[in-house]
């Protein structure tokens, strides 16, 4: 058993290191830049005066940086080759350590940079979560024209499925869709939509049939911006601004039947179908960026002087001791995640041969959604707790905005809400450990017919 990452890999994340170093780097240190990065980050990147929402010159920061990552030849590496992916047998391993190592390095890590500035879901290497819907689920007009519009910029949307009273218990939403004029007419209204204020479409979910509870009866609609009846009643105000995030109101807004995601109230199983990958991804960036909170953390230590000159921070087993106890974590997650990614890309080989009449995510949930759902929940739990350690080793200057700590705290903490709260996530868990759901209760179903048997 070699735990060792493949040749090819290492060789990658070098290759990945010197595109960095020499082309991404030395355009974030260009003339002023660094002002979205250091103490002064929150304001250079925030417009006060309009809802806070980001500067213009700040998304066309990240605009550059990807038009380089992408003619470098990373920035698409995890999609299909037919978009210029390099469709990858172990895509979700490459995947998996290259956000933790984005997220580790002692010089542009943390989620806080241009390489990998997390905030905005931005990196050299990107996800892609809405393509890949477009690309399992859209119609071929769909596929046609948004996924190049995608990949140009020109089609942009956000994703509607929280509402302002359903969050969680998205089963139970309250917006509605009705056939009208050969279409559907959608009222309702969604929350924490991503992307708004530069978006194109709103990627919107409503109940069409069933009953509130029923996973079936839920439809997804590609929605334009300029519709009528759409408006953006606010944005919201978080943690960590600048803010992108709206409360949409959606007032008989009607849609063609062109506009439909997927199949009509199948709508619910598009939403799931990059979960598992979104999740086991961000637990690497979380676990990443914990690692580089204890590493600074450690370098901080041994060299602050404390009572004289004999004696560092680091002698002592109060500051050594939470340090030990958060790094044996990030180890052990470490290797659990990348076991877990290992185990996704096995799952997603199998489903390519003609016997098997699931699509992976399908099996992926059936068969590693607590695994999944271990990694993601405690990587991100784990981060501010790391994130936390190192303003409270660093002193007064971890609090400052001097250090990146506790931005990265502040950012990180929303993903124990928003990538599946961690309360849902470990109730999955305890689900498939005590065989209410998962491969124990599939077996358990199964005796008492090999009993009669």
């Amino acid at each position: 058993m070699n735990f060792d990452l493949p040749p090819g890999l290492t060789a990658h994340l070098e290759s990945l290191d010197s595109f960095i170093q020499s082309t991404i780097l030395p355009l974030q240190h260009s003339g002023d830049n660094n002002r979205f990065f250091d103490h002064r980050r929150e304001h250079a990147r925030t417009d006060w005066d309009h809802d806070g929402k980001p500067r213009q010159e700040w998304e066309e920061l990240l605009k550059q940086g990807r038009i380089l990552a992408d003619a470098a030849g990373f920035y698409r590496f995890a999609l299909p080759k037919e978009y210029g992916g390099q469709e990858h047998p172990d895509t979700n391993v490459w995947m998996a350590a290259t956000r933790y190592h984005l997220s580790s390095h002692p010089v542009y890590g943390g989620g806080l940079g241009l390489a990998n500035d997390l905030q905005n879901e931005h990196s050299v290497v990107g996800n892609f979560p809405d393509l890949l819907m477009i690309h399992h689920f859209g119609s071929e007009e769909q596929r046609r024209t948004l996924i190049p519009a995608r990949m140009r910029g020109e089609f942009r949307t956000t994703f509607g499925l929280t509402e302002p009273d359903h969050g969680s218990d998205a089963t139970f939403m309250s917006t509605m869709a009705r056939p009208e004029r050969g279409g559907f007419e959608i009222s309702g209204a969604k929350k924490w939509q991503t992307g708004a204020h530069n978006c194109t479409h709103f990627l919107i979910f409503a109940r069409t049939s069933g009953q509130p509870g029923s996973t079936r009866g839920i439809t997804a609609f590609f929605v334009p911006r300029d519709t009528p009846g759409v408006q953006i009643a606010s944005y919201e105000w978080t943690l960590n601004m600048p803010t992108d995030h709206a409360t949409v109101n959606l007032d008989h807004v009607w849609v063609p039947e062109s506009a439909i995601l997927g199949s009509i109230d199948k709508g619910l199983a598009i939403a799931q179908t990059f979960v598992h990958e979104n999740r086991i991804r961000q637990a690497a960036s979380s676990c990443g960026a914990a690692r580089y909170c204890l590493d600074r953390s450690i370098e901080r230590a041994r060299a602050r002087k404390i009572w004289g000159e004999g004696r560092t921070l680091a002698d002592n087993q109060a500051i050594q001791f939470p340090v030990v106890e958060l790094m044996t974590q990030v180890e052990m997650l470490q290797l659990l995640i990348l076991k877990t990614s290992w185990e996704m890309d096995r799952i997603v080989a199998e489903c390519r041969s003609p016997d098997v009449k699931h699509p992976p995510w399908v099996e992926i949930e059936r068969r590693l959604s607590d695994k999944v759902a271990m990694c993601n929940f405690w990587a991100n739990r784990l981060c501010c707790q790391a994130a936390d350690r190192a303003i409270q080793i660093h002193g007064g200057d971890g609090y400052s905005r001097h250090y990146p700590f506790e931005h990265i705290y502040r950012h990180f903490r929303r993903y124990r809400i928003t990538e599946g709260a961690e309360e849902i996530q470990i109730r999955k868990i305890a689900a498939y450990i005590f065989g209410f759901a998962g491969p124990k209760k599939e077996v358990e179903a199964a005796e008492p017919a090999k009993a009669k048997i």
